[in-house]
């Protein structure tokens, strides 16, 4: 983990009251959510009464998908802000973003004034990966004078991994109109450092400085992208400075300490981390975020004393177990990092430690213990029968101990013959075998026994689209999969899929354009590409298999896209 996001992290547990960024997954309010909404009481025809009315009713009756859609005809109707508010507020309760989107868009663009939408569609964008989107957003709040958090947006770019020149270009485009935003320009440098552009980036705060001296966050900034760039005693310099400024802001004790940390000065560091652990109480999770700061550094002993005393509570956090473990097997302490791992409880942590453990016996070639301990783990909690099998079969596949993962998923199934779970990964280790009859019978067995398991509906029907013409029997399984998940991006991917091995290819785009939306892998984006080279958008074909090379480094239905449509090739 980056030095920088870690200490967000940290200031996460140190800050824990302030407010959150607004996003379209905020918990709505636990009464009625239309409560609150703008009231909409005239200028209404007979027709019009009436939608508002069921609209109305459907939101009472808790059918909010019903009430979110008849507010926004409504408010395409008579161009209503209010109505489109009421839209919105309705979609909130839904599990339906598209719909999300499209209300709070019509929110904003019938009431341009108003930047709740915009904080809303941010939000949106935010929770997509969509940052253009959730930037320009953002922007707009700053132009109407608002606290847009653009500094805090761009860590979460940097966190997430986002592509960032464009993001760059978009900010650069603002602070040359807007050059006093002391928060956009911070933005664009934590943007320019992030994207290995560090000398622009610390000329533009100096340039800053000789204007906001006075703001703390602009002294953190810069603590932050020195420390980046390896210059520890102007990091270090830094946080002092800012420290002056705001004594009472932990978040320049942690620069200070990670400065001090990073070159090699484990001793003065100690002294900043000890006041942070006095200020908050000697809080767990600080205690962990710090260990981590040290081992990052590869100061072992002083990670593990930090986290020796979490051991002696009543309440000691999961990942003080996960974070010991993975001290003690970095030693070569493998028995002391399986007591460690062992001791997770069910619960947040429980399967990252017995992953951990099972990773590193099979990595040290002691696979046949890796099967033992986990058939242990299975007796003790059967309740995570299937997911540490799971965890079993990926790590002794990947030390090419097949037929060790074989008798395991064998094992668990005698335990849990009608296990759906188990019986669906059994098929699909044969389809990855490429014994594809034996896995449509083995799923024909399941849907005879579980006819509403729509993940074997769409591997059946999706099997049947891609290795067979029997499109018929695949379009109406893959159609009972849709009616049970109607939201299921790898659902939609099928049917699109389907539709377009029949020829419907206009119909297909829409299934596979939604799919995409949400869950943009290159398989789906393979699929997408290929029915826009078929309709003539030949231009987007070509950017989706652009975008698509750039984030996954294997691709293998892009490559073979590629042999079929040499054209859509990004070009040098």
């Amino acid at each position: 983990m980056p030095k920088s996001l870690l200490s967000a992290a940290i200031c996460a547990v140190l800050l824990a009251g302030c407010e959150s960024l607004p996003g379209g997954s905020g918990s709505p309010p636990v009464d009625d959510p239309l409560a609150t909404a703008p009231p909409v009481s005239s200028g209404f025809d007979a027709e019009g009464l009436s939608q508002v009315l069921l609209s109305e009713m459907a939101g009472q009756r808790g059918d909010f998908h019903r009430a979110a859609v008849g507010y926004l005809a409504a408010a395409e109707r008579y161009r209503s802000a209010p109505l489109a508010e009421r839209a919105t507020l309705a979609a909130r309760y839904t599990d339906d973003t598209a719909l999300l989107n499209a209300t709070a868009e019509r929110w904003q663009q019938l009431a341009p004034e108003d930047t709740a939408p915009e904080k809303l569609l941010s939000g949106i964008a935010i929770d997509r990966g969509n940052w253009p989107a959730a930037l320009q957003h953002r922007l707009e709040l700053a132009r109407a004078g608002e606290d847009a958090q653009l500094l805090d947006l761009a860590d979460l770019m940097v966190e997430s991994q986002a592509e960032l020149p464009p993001l760059i270009a978009q900010l650069r485009d603002f602070t040359a109109t807007f050059p006093d935003n002391a928060d956009a320009q911070m933005a664009t440098a934590r943007l320019e450092a992030a994207d290995g552009r560090v000398d622009e980036a610390q000329q533009r705060l100096k340039r800053l400085t000789r204007q906001h001296a006075e703001l703390p966050e602009l002294w953190l900034a810069r603590s932050q992208i020195a420390l980046e760039a390896g210059d520890y005693a102007q990091a270090a310099a830094t946080a002092r400075r800012g420290q002056e400024l705001s004594p009472d802001d932990d978040r320049f004790l942690l620069a200070l300490a990670q400065a001090q940390i990073a070159n090699g000065d484990i001793a003065a560091a100690e002294g900043q981390i000890d006041q942070l652990l006095a200020r908050h109480n000697a809080t767990p999770s600080l205690r962990i975020g710090l260990a981590q700061l040290y081992l990052d550094a590869g100061a072992i002993e002083p990670a593990r004393r930090l986290l020796l005393p979490l051991l002696d509570r009543d309440d000691t956090p999961p990942a003080t177990y996960l974070v010991l473990g993975s001290i003690a097997e970095t030693q070569g302490e493998i028995e002391n990092a399986l007591l460690y791992y062992r001791q997770v409880p069910v619960g947040p942590g429980f399967l990252d430690s017995r992953a951990l453990a099972t990773r590193m016996l099979t990595a040290k070639g002691r696979a046949d213990e890796a099967q033992q301990f986990l058939r242990i783990e299975i007796l003790r909690h059967p309740g995570q029968r299937v997911a540490l099998t799971q965890i079993g079969l990926q790590a002794l596949d990947n030390v090419d101990r097949t037929a060790a993962a074989d008798a395991l998923l064998a094992s668990s199934l005698e335990q849990a013959p009608d296990d759906a779970d188990l019986l669906y990964t059994r098929a699909m280790r044969e389809f990855e075998r490429g014994n594809v009859e034996t896995m449509m019978s083995q799923m024909r067995q399941l849907i005879a026994r579980y006819p509403d398991n729509a993940a074997a509906l769409n591997a059946l029907g999706y099997t049947l689209a891609t290795t067979t013409e029997n499109y018929d029997e695949a379009q109406e399984l893959i159609e009972r999969a849709h009616a049970l998940e109607p939201q299921s991006p790898a659902i939609l991917d099928s049917l699109g899929w389907v539709y377009f091995k029949r020829g419907e290819t206009r119909k297909a785009l829409g299934y596979l354009r939604r799919a995409y939306a949400g869950q943009p892998d290159q398989e789906v984006a393979a699929h997408l590409a290929e029915v826009l080279v078929v309709l003539d958008h030949q231009q987007e074909a070509r950017a989706l298999v652009k975008s698509a090379l750039a984030d996954s480094e294997v691709h293998p239905d892009i490559d073979d896209l590629l042999t079929r449509y040499p054209q859509l090739a990004p070009q040098p």
